[in-house]
This record gives C-alpha cells, structure tokens and sequence, in this order.
C-alpha cells in the first residue's frame, strides 16, 4: 500500500522557515508528479508547488512564489518544502500528493496518493 508520510511543520513567527519532508513508502519516486497542497478557506485543497520527479523541473503558484522551494531526493524516496518567509497566511494543513506518471497540473482531482498531512502554524 502507497504511503505518504509528511513531517516537519510546527509553529514559527512571522519570517520564520520550516522544512517540509513526504517520505513515500511502497512507492518509488523519480518517474512522476508530486506535489504539495495546503487547505484554502472552504477546506479546499490550494496547490503551493510542484515538482518532476525525474528532471527536478518545478512550479509554483504565485501566493508562494520566491519564498518556497520544492526539490526531492530520488535516492532518499524523498521530496522537500522549504519554506522561508513565511507569512500568517501560509498557516494551514499541508499536504504532500503524488501521481503515477508525468502530468502538469495544479489540480488536486489528478493526484491519487495522498499523506495526512502536517500542520504549519505562523504567529504574527
């Protein structure tokens, strides 16, 4: 069974960074899509970056653009979210997706798998 275990968010100050880490499991990175999402208002599921596993060739939406970086270790089954100055608005659930094969989107209806998530807070 395909797991996706997030870890590394908390709670930092306004400026501050955290380091996000989905480790997969049962499921071998380096020839898809992986992302990162985060819960918008509504519960909806806004797309922060993402990332081809295979060339490293990332995006990001705008909201986030310049101040967060998403990049993944193949060797480690691994992708990353640095986040630096991070703002009361970043504060949410993040979540780490992926999808078999190479597809560029934003769209969390494309993603099959799934982590649980991990909580990012940012005080002012």
């Amino acid at each position: 069974q395909v797991q996706l275990v997030e870890s590394g968010g908390g709670s930092v100050q306004t400026g501050g960074s955290l380091r996000l880490t989905c480790q997969a499991s049962q499921y071998t990175i380096g020839h898809n899509t992986m992302a990162w999402f985060r819960l918008a208002p509504g519960n909806k599921r806004e797309a922060v970056a993402r990332i081809n596993t295979a060339s490293g060739w990332a995006f990001y939406a705008d909201s986030v653009k310049g101040r967060f970086t998403i990049s993944r270790d193949n060797t480690k089954n691994t992708i990353y979210l640095q986040m630096d100055s991070l703002k009361p608005e970043d504060a949410s659930t993040y979540y780490c997706a992926a999808l078999d094969g190479f597809i560029a989107t934003m769209m969390p209806g494309y993603y099959t798998y799934w982590g649980r998530g991990t909580q990012v807070t940012v005080s002012s």
